[in-house]
């Protein structure tokens, strides 16, 4: 899915407020106090609880990987002007119909856009870097803020699902998509472009 020039270590993303990067060796025991949150890892399908500084060692492991082999990319998010305060994790991967994007942040860094920033990053390089036409996301459907996000991105409920994957077993699950026609009439809106129109 994911070609040769995001395969590299050296690979990163940057907004406004964050570096999106690969993790690193350093950044377990930080990632398994973050995502060891209850809070945190109870709105995730697959994020273990609790979350120890081995599970953070095999994420930082699988990650590289699944990224070696061009099948999931995933980043940790960093302070621009802290650049080793993490703040949580973001990635894209092969799941249910096809790539889903998936993240998680710590508590501390809640309710500052934080999030938004980032997955309108990973979207982009997303569509940017593959050919795929779809990209997916699936929240349980009390998480608002979530939901929210994905909204904001132009992502557009697809499902209600009365149980999700994982741990959200038994909870009500929505599932989002962004086509990729979608993500780029509004790239060329934002950018003040007109094109001829995109065939379906």
């Amino acid at each position: 899915m994911f070609p040769e020039l995001a395969r590299d270590d050296v690979y990163r993303l940057e907004t406004r407020r964050l570096w999106l990067r690969w993790p690193r060796a350093a950044d377990a025991p930080r990632l398994s106090e973050l995502a060891g949150e209850w809070e945190v890892a109870r709105m995730t399908a697959t994020l273990p609880h609790p979350y120890r500084v081995g599970d953070a060692e095999t994420f930082i492991k699988t990650s590289r990987e699944d990224a070696a082999r061009g099948e999931a990319l995933r980043f940790v998010l960093t302070d621009k002007g802290f650049p080793r305060t993490l703040l949580g994790a973001i990635g894209v991967e092969t799941g249910d119909g096809g790539p889903q994007l998936g993240y998680w942040l710590g508590r501390p860094f809640w309710g500052n856009g934080y999030a938004s920033e980032a997955a309108a990053a990973m979207t982009d390089a997303f569509f940017l870097i593959t050919g795929e036409s779809q990209l997916g996301a699936t929240v349980v459907a009390e998480n608002a803020a979530s939901r929210s996000v994905l909204e904001s991105l132009g992502f557009v409920l697809v499902e209600n699902l009365d149980s999700g994957p994982g741990r959200l077993a038994g909870n009500p699950t929505l599932r989002f998509a962004l086509r990729r026609r979608d993500w780029q009439a509004q790239s060329d809106a934002a950018c003040g472009f007109v094109r001829a129109p995109i065939e379906p």
